[in-house]
């Protein structure tokens, strides 16, 4: 990697975002015109001592999913991103593999909705990013890391879920996410991460391999576009629940909300306020 010139653009491209354009509160003693160090490790999800090193060129080896993670937060073009991959020794995402970048234009939509729980993921399911408000309202998601971030295998696997669904309900939700996490490798078969991923499913989940393997999976009703949350704070509250597709890059954005005025608006605010008031003190 030339780790030299990767860290040179970081820097440069860190100080060219403001926080505004971030959506980071700007205090009146603020001195910097671009991000803090922290203020970029957090929107990328790693720590500000590793961002540190790959900033001075120490660190030398930085994932795809980091450099991604970075791009997004940087709000990079798609040449200055493709720019970074390969200061990374890494080749820039193609069509034929699963994408997980969200683009400048989307990353703007997902500003306007920053006061609804939002979550984002790509195609294989994997998480790619949920906003403060959607940790507030679902629990944070801040450390999960590998599989975890995939909910075909937190799904499968029994992990806490803060979303109410009868027995039936949980049964039919996996078998929709299995198969179309199925039809998502039919579209990606060179991409070996998603190779990977299925692989890991099977060896881990007895139950992902029987419904990966049915011939014809049985007719399924539609998933319910209202969904009951039991939150620990605010109790429980029905909301409504709509799944967007960004169609070049596949990726999944799901939002929440509810109707204006109603005791399930004042629910949701009042977890949103709990979840995030030490982001904003």
């Amino acid at each position: 990697m030339e780790s030299w010139e990767f860290g040179r653009m970081l820097r440069r491209w860190r100080d060219r975002v403001t926080p505004e354009a971030a959506g980071i509160p700007v205090g009146r003693r603020r001195r910097a015109t671009g991000l803090r160090r922290e203020e970029l490790a957090g929107l990328a999800g790693i720590s500000a001592d590793y961002l540190t090193r790959l900033e001075q060129g120490r660190a030398t080896a930085p994932s795809a999913q980091v450099v991604e993670s970075l791009a997004r937060a940087l709000r990079l073009a798609d040449t200055e991103r493709d720019l970074l991959y390969q200061l990374a020794g890494h080749a820039a995402p193609g069509h034929d593999v699963v994408s997980s970048r969200v683009t400048a234009s989307v990353q703007r939509l997902l500003d306007r909705l920053s006061a609804n729980p939002v979550v984002v993921y790509d195609a294989t399911w994997t998480l790619v990013l949920a906003n403060a408000a959607y940790d507030a309202l679902m629990g944070d998601t801040t450390g999960w890391r590998g599989l975890e971030r995939n909910a075909v295998w937190r799904n499968l696997a029994g992990r806490t879920s803060r979303v109410v669904h009868t027995a039936q309900e949980q049964a039919d939700h996996e078998a929709r996410l299995v198969a179309d996490l199925r039809l998502t490798a039919s579209r990606y078969p060179a991409d070996r991460s998603l190779q990977r991923l299925v692989t890991e499913l099977a060896a881990g989940c007895p139950r992902f391999t029987s419904l990966w393997e049915a011939e014809a999976p049985p007719p399924m009703p539609e998933p319910t576009r209202r969904k009951v949350i039991d939150h620990p704070a605010v109790g429980r509250l029905t909301l409504d629940c709509d799944t967007l597709v960004v169609a070049f890059d596949d990726l999944r954005i799901t939002v929440y909300s509810a109707e204006p005025r109603t005791p399930d608006a004042d629910r949701l605010a009042l977890a949103i306020v709990l979840g995030t008031q030490s982001l904003v003190d």
